[in-house]
């Protein structure tokens, strides 16, 4: 809806993991690096841990980006699922046809295609995401994939990626075999305030934003407090902010329409509230709180304004073009205006 009234090109806040819109703050360029340089040397075992939100799914799938064309990889989403289940996602997504429910014979067809891989010079990495909803039974057949080898290195590389979770796991005695092998550990952390704001003003500018700053300073400000430096909650907060502001035809977003779209996705309140500006927004506060329907109300009715127009002017040119065929109007005569 706000796209052309802010003259974007696109959705700079959308919810899919695209790889153009990575922000690379500190922490996702040092991960990214980590992984890059693990999966380089052959080091097998590699980790990624975030928490929800954080965006390590889009750091994956730049990984693979700038391993396109050098490796071959699969990409397990599904982690609800038992050992005989994840080997044959792994060789689905690899491309192998598998018609065994046997995984013996599974493990001969993935050893098999793991030589012919790396005789061609080319390496095999598989992405496990949201792994830590592995069982223990199913993270030791993952451990037990390491030993496909060759006497001088691994034939195949490993990316475990989940939340905390995750990490609690494998620090447990159950799995520190798994631990041990885990060579490369990286992670992602919370955005501070600033590298927040530049996470917004990349979006937009990838979006194709090229107009004046469209959030006002006090806007970012908050939206970084509120959404807790946490990606996913910023683009949440910031979608809403644009769509009320188009619908209150506002070109600038500023404190007050920012923290009208945070209340109204229940985003946790500021853990670092200043008194002065807590004071001076008290005011502005209530008349919020007391228009909410109607901020709401004026999105829709946009929406409905715009609809009900096309609806009239398409049925102002059917009805031309019913004329034009000869329909009667209500005194039962017989139009010959013809369609423009």
């Amino acid at each position: 809806m706000y796209l052309d009234f802010y003259k974007l090109r696109d959705q700079p806040f959308g919810v899919t993991p695209d790889p153009r819109y990575l922000y690379f703050s500190p922490g996702h360029r040092e991960a990214l690096a980590s992984m890059f340089y693990g999966i380089e040397t052959g080091r097998g075992f590699l980790s990624l841990i975030a928490e929800p939100g954080m965006g390590k799914t889009t750091l994956l799938f730049q990984l693979l980006q700038r391993w396109k064309g050098y490796v071959h990889s699969a990409f397990l989403f599904q982690t609800q699922c038992d050992s005989r289940e994840l080997i044959r996602y792994m060789l689905d997504d690899l491309g192998l046809e598998n018609k065994s429910e046997d995984i013996v014979r599974m493990h001969s067809e993935l050893n098999e295609f793991l030589f012919r891989e790396t005789k061609a010079g080319r390496r095999v990495v598989v992405f496990i995401d949201e792994a830590q909803n592995l069982s223990d039974t199913v993270l030791e057949t993952v451990r037990l994939l390491s030993d496909f080898e060759a006497p001088d290195k691994k034939l195949l590389q490993i990316i475990l990626a989940g939340q905390p979770a995750l990490a609690q796991r494998l620090a447990g005695p159950s799995l520190v075999q798994l631990r041990q092998r885990i060579a490369v550990q990286a992670r992602l952390d919370a955005l501070p305030a600033g590298e927040t704001i530049r996470y917004i003003q990349h979006r937009l500018k990838v979006a194709g934003y090229q107009g004046p700053e469209l959030f006002t300073p006090d806007a970012l400000e908050l939206i970084a407090d509120r959404s807790r430096g946490v990606p996913r909650l910023i683009n949440n907060v910031c979608f809403n902010a644009l769509s009320l502001g188009c619908a209150m035809r506002q070109r600038q977003i500023d404190v007050a329409v920012a923290r009208e779209a945070a209340e109204d996705l229940s985003t946790l309140q500021s853990t670092r509230p200043a008194v002065s500006q807590q004071k001076a927004a008290q005011p502005v506060a209530r008349n919020l709180r007391s228009s909410r329907k109607s901020l709401y109300s004026r999105v829709r009715e946009n929406f409905r304004g715009r609809h009900l127009f096309q609806t009239t002017v398409f049925f102002a040119g059917d009805w031309k073009c019913g004329d034009s065929l000869g329909y009667a109007d209500k005194t039962g005569n017989r139009s010959a205006v013809p369609c423009p």
